[in-house]
């Protein structure tokens, strides 16, 4: 799963725990679990997901 990699590979480079990932991008800290779990997010989520990312990434530039 693409989304997956992506959000795995952004928290590793964030020190972020999977458990705020999930909690700041959806409001709910299961989501990267649920994933893992083969959870299959729609269209919309996806969208806030790499919005989320997108904008963590302009927002802690360094």
């Amino acid at each position: 799963m693409h989304l997956l990699r992506e959000i795995e590979k952004f928290i590793r480079e964030n020190d972020m725990p999977w458990t705020k990932f999930g909690r700041l991008s959806v409001r709910d800290p299961r989501f990267v679990e649920d994933l893992r779990n083969g959870r299959q997010p729609g269209p919309r989520v996806s969208q806030n997901v790499e919005h989320f990312m997108n904008k963590w990434r302009n927002d802690h530039a360094g």
